[in-house]
């Protein structure tokens, strides 16, 4: 993979470090340390790949400009299009024969591979229900970024809940989405959110915050035979993940303990996922995004 990053922000800045030699060059109207301002200015025959790193709002024309000149890409999530405008993507990566993957890089996280693992396994019976807290304390840093116009923790943290309940119990099972409430106490727009799902026999809640000063993530689903609970995320702290087996009629659980050591492996893990999926004839279901999309809407 020859490929290219445009946008080198925080998450480009990531890619680039992941990616090493396989990058050939940066792209970055604002950053100084870019090897170039615009994409047109790279040497089309230079690259096959582009990673996408730009705010909302310049996403589709970098899109445009990869299927105008038949490149892969991988887009940070999520992919906020109109319906129609993701079918004619896709339409034209199989015309092109082309790879195009929306990154949700927290399914690599190896505790939450784990926690899906022993829910397959059926370990704690029938489903009851799950919440899922994403927080964390940039509230003012939110207010220099895209993240502070119209939907923009919608979007950013609330995006990744979705995903994550999709990844875990898939579309089928996530049903409807109805927003609780949201909160703007120091952004121009809403810095707290809380919804839950429904029209499905799994119950489920979702909050995300730019206010929570310690950066917090945890999920909490209970079965018939016990409980699974997932705390923090590697790339801030350890991580441990909680294995409950209920004791009748009621009584302490029995607890195991799986311990996940800090680090973030995830930038890699999906590199390596986005190379074997440009590898694979089989063109991955691209219009996914729109069911992702139909969710969010559900909550704006």
């Amino acid at each position: 993979m020859k490929a290219i990053i445009v946008g080198l922000g925080v998450q480009g800045t990531k890619r680039l470090k992941v990616l090493g030699k396989n990058c050939m060059a940066t792209v970055d109207k604002l950053n100084s340390k870019a090897d170039f301002r615009k994409i047109t200015e790279v040497n089309i025959k230079d690259f096959d790949t582009v990673f996408i790193c730009v705010p909302e709002s310049e996403k589709y024309s970098v899109i445009k400009y990869c299927l105008k000149n038949k490149k892969n890409f991988l887009i940070e999530k999520p992919l906020n299009l109109p319906n129609k405008t993701i079918n004619l993507i896709n339409k034209k990566l199989i015309l092109n024969k082309k790879k195009g993957y929306v990154a949700f890089n927290h399914r690599f996280e190896p505790n939450i591979i784990k926690l899906k693992s022993l829910l397959k396994q059926n370990i704690i019976g029938k489903v009851y229900s799950c919440k899922i807290f994403y927080g964390n304390g940039t509230s003012r840093l939110v207010k220099k970024s895209w993240r502070d116009k119209k939907n923009g923790i919608h979007i950013d943290l609330g995006s990744h809940i979705i995903d994550m309940a999709i990844y875990l119990f898939g579309f089928k099972n996530l049903g409807n989405l109805n927003k609780i409430y949201e909160n703007k106490y120091e952004n121009n727009n809403s810095d707290h959110i809380l919804f839950i799902n429904k029209n499905s026999k799994i119950k489920m809640s979702f909050e995300a915050t730019y206010c929570s000063w310690r950066n917090k993530f945890y999920i909490e689903i209970i079965g018939k035979k016990g409980a699974l609970y997932l705390d923090n995320l590697c790339k801030w702290r350890e991580s441990t993940l909680y294995f409950m087996s209920r004791v009748l009629p009621s009584g302490k659980p029995l607890i195991k303990t799986i311990k996940f050591p800090k680090g973030d492996k995830t930038w890699l893990a999906e590199q390596k996922f986005f190379e074997k999926m440009i590898k694979n004839k089989k063109n991955k279901d691209f219009l996914s995004n729109i069911l992702l999309n139909k969710k969010l809407l559900e909550i704006l």
